[in-house]
């Protein structure tokens, strides 16, 4: 199943609707969607390097929209429609104890899981089920799928192709060592 949902959304970036798709799928990864925008912009930005960064400020602005409407599913549609979503990506089980702690760390928790493969919508989600502030959450979701996406659409503008194997099978592992680093180094400081 998921490969066909793969397959077919690598399929839209070859379309004239590629811009309009990235932003639908941008939106539904946000909530819902299992396939990351990745996949779309990575083909739309090596086909035409000049709109990288016009790519990039689709993807995060549709996230971002979509990342409020998971953020309106864990505020008022948690029982019917949440629920479902954690159990499909199989973190129903530790929700409610993560539930518990997570204001404290919200907004990091908006950052980190926005640039690293961790489910962005499962965070979306709960920062709704937490009530975690909302200009806090859109904030932090700014900077973190902007980060990201920008951060891509850098790498493919200026070395293209050669660099797609790198950001398909390492760059989530470098954001999350790189994020790890970043929280680890402000409590050392004591920030936190």
């Amino acid at each position: 199943m998921l490969r066909g949902l793969y397959d077919g959304t690598v399929a839209l970036a070859r379309t004239r609707y590629a811009l309009w798709a990235l932003g639908l799928v941008a939106f539904v990864e946000s909530s819902f969607f299992p396939i990351p925008p990745d996949v779309l912009m990575i083909p739309m930005i090596i086909a035409r390097p000049s709109r990288a960064f016009v790519i990039a400020a689709v993807a995060t602005l549709c996230s971002v929209l979509g990342g409020l409407f998971g953020y309106y599913i864990g505020f008022a549609l948690y029982e019917t429609i949440g629920v479902q979503i954690l159990q499909f990506y199989s973190k129903e089980a530790y929700f409610t104890e993560f539930a518990v702690t997570y204001n404290s760390y919200g907004a990091w928790a908006v950052l980190v899981a926005g640039v690293t493969p961790f489910p962005y919508k499962v965070i979306t989600i709960a920062s709704g089920v937490t009530q975690l502030s909302l200009p806090m959450f859109i904030a932090a979701s700014i900077v973190a799928r902007a980060l990201r996406f920008f951060l891509m659409a850098a790498l493919l503008w200026k070395y293209g192709a050669p660099i797609r194997d790198f950001i398909e099978r390492r760059l989530g592992l470098m954001f999350a060592l790189f994020c790890g680093l970043l929280i680890g180094g402000f409590a050392v400081l004591g920030v936190m």
